[in-house]
């Protein structure tokens, strides 16, 4: 007897039936879930620390050459009008992860301050492992600012984790102890401003071998570098080239951060040492053959800095921006951003879309095919890097920041306004900029516009929320 004839003998027709019907719908859902797997792209989100809006060749630096960072524009798309989260590190990685601007998300400020267990601050590497993929951080962990558990990024979402959980600690490029997957990693032959084991050259290490690891995908990996954030600090083979080509001078008895007799020469070193990092990552990519499946951003926390020996002027590294890191002004939030997807996001394009790092989540949910987080600041740009469907556009962009007196700042359209001072003088006037015949901000035009003034300083009341935290007086 044939199979058929075996199971008619002890089953009726009409369960045989049943049963076949029941396991073609399993086949069909289980076909289905593997064609929305194969259709999930992988994404990478590649982030630099305090790189300035001018820092990139692409981007208008003369002093030295991007070149890989540039190939990634000229494959793919260079934004002209990207926003950080915020001014400095921790509210600006906060709002990349969580989908929120600053008047809203838990971490406003450096300090002690971390996301708070699931279900609160629900992280974009949460969103992502629940919808089927692998997820990772490696580098300078943006869930908290200082944190003490070395399991703090597993608990938010990220399969895997690698790197620094203390944005002070990741002022050294030499660490004496990492953390791996909520283990500690000692280093003994690093001793913090000087060593053997160099933290970019471990964290690209480990990233090409994630990479490797998960070709076969979906994968999210958040590849958290420090450069150029100060300690100045490059290994010799990147520093050396460029040595003697500027007229330097040696930053010594610096009670925190590492002395360097070469400040200039070690900064233009650090980028391109970023620059090659972020080019390993595309070699990888195309290595395994995933690059057009895979979705690489590469962006900076915030604006340029002035410290640890390093002026920010030195290099015009805010371009044509005026300001820098802890500025609300546009030196201190609009930065650098290339989107790379060989076939998918086309070839040389730049774009004047206005966004911002509260934008990532939803655009990493929608080319992921979930929906976004019911309580996101943020719009997909995924219709910008594809081309297709209408991108939707801000009503306005908004900032503050709780340092030096307290700031706030609100974009909508070409105008710019700026507040200082709201923690020390309330009824200080805001200032107002045209960005579209004043990019540079030299220019207050408040007095000419008060309806426009009225209308911003209104938007900032409502866009900010006071938390127990962080509180921002009327006016």
């Amino acid at each position: 007897m044939n199979a058929m004839t075996t199971l008619t003998y002890f089953f009726p027709r009409r369960v045989l039936r049943a049963v076949v019907v029941l396991l073609s719908c399993v086949c069909l859902a289980a076909s289905a879930a593997e064609s929305e797997a194969a259709e999930q792209p992988n994404i990478i989100f590649i982030l630099a620390d305090d790189l300035g809006y001018g820092d990139l060749s692409c981007y208008g630096q003369k002093n030295f050459k991007t070149p890989n960072l540039d190939r990634m524009a000229k494959e793919g798309m260079r934004f002209t009008q990207h926003y950080a989260g915020c001014t400095v590190c921790a509210p600006s990685r906060a709002c990349l992860l969580s989908g929120q601007h600053t008047g809203h998300v838990h971490q406003r400020a450096n300090g002690p301050i971390e996301f708070r267990p699931d279900p609160q601050d629900i992280s974009i590497g949460r969103l992502l492992k629940n919808a089927g993929y692998h997820t990772a951080m490696i580098g300078k962990s943006g869930l908290a600012c200082n944190s003490q558990n070395g399991n703090h990024p597993a608990e938010k979402g990220f399969d895997h984790f690698f790197g620094y959980i203390s944005h002070g600690a990741a002022h050294r490029y030499y660490p004496q102890v990492l953390w791996r997957d909520g283990e500690k990693v000692q280093y003994p032959d690093n001793h913090g401003k000087e060593g053997k084991h160099y933290s970019t050259d471990m964290f690209v290490a480990d990233a090409k071998e994630y990479i490797k690891e998960h070709k076969d995908g979906p994968f999210f990996l958040h590849l958290s570098l420090q450069a150029p954030h100060a300690d100045l600090n490059v290994p010799a083979k990147w520093r050396d080239p460029f040595v003697g080509k500027f007229k330097e001078k040696p930053h010594t008895k610096d009670s925190h951060y590492r002395n360097e007799t070469h400040p200039k020469a070690t900064f233009a070193g650090m980028v391109t040492n970023l620059d090659d990092a972020v080019g390993q990552i595309l070699d990888e990519l195309k290595e395994q053959g995933i690059d057009e499946n895979t979705i690489v951003m590469f962006a900076s926390d915030n604006g340029p800095m002035s410290e640890g020996g390093w002026d920010r002027n030195f290099f015009n590294s805010g371009g044509p921006l005026k300001g820098g890191k802890r500025d609300m002004y546009e030196g201190g939030v609009r930065v650098p951003m290339i989107a790379w997807q060989p076939g998918k996001i086309a070839a040389g394009e730049t774009s004047d879309h206005v966004s911002a790092f509260w934008d990532f989540v939803p655009t990493a949910c929608e080319a992921a095919g979930i929906k976004p987080p019911a309580d996101t600041d943020g719009l997909s740009y995924l219709p910008t890097l594809y081309g297709k469907g209408e991108q939707p556009e801000h009503d306005y962009l908004y900032w503050e920041f709780h340092e030096r007196g307290g700031k706030q700042a609100v974009r909508q359209g070409d105008w710019k306004a700026v507040r200082l001072d709201f923690q020390t003088d309330p009824s200080r006037p805001l200032e107002l900029y045209n960005l579209a015949d004043d990019l540079a901000e030299t220019k207050n035009v408040a007095a000419e516009h008060p309806e426009i003034v009225a209308r911003m300083r209104e938007i900032m009341r409502k866009a900010h929320v006071d938390t127990e935290l962080f509180k921002i007086p009327a006016n």
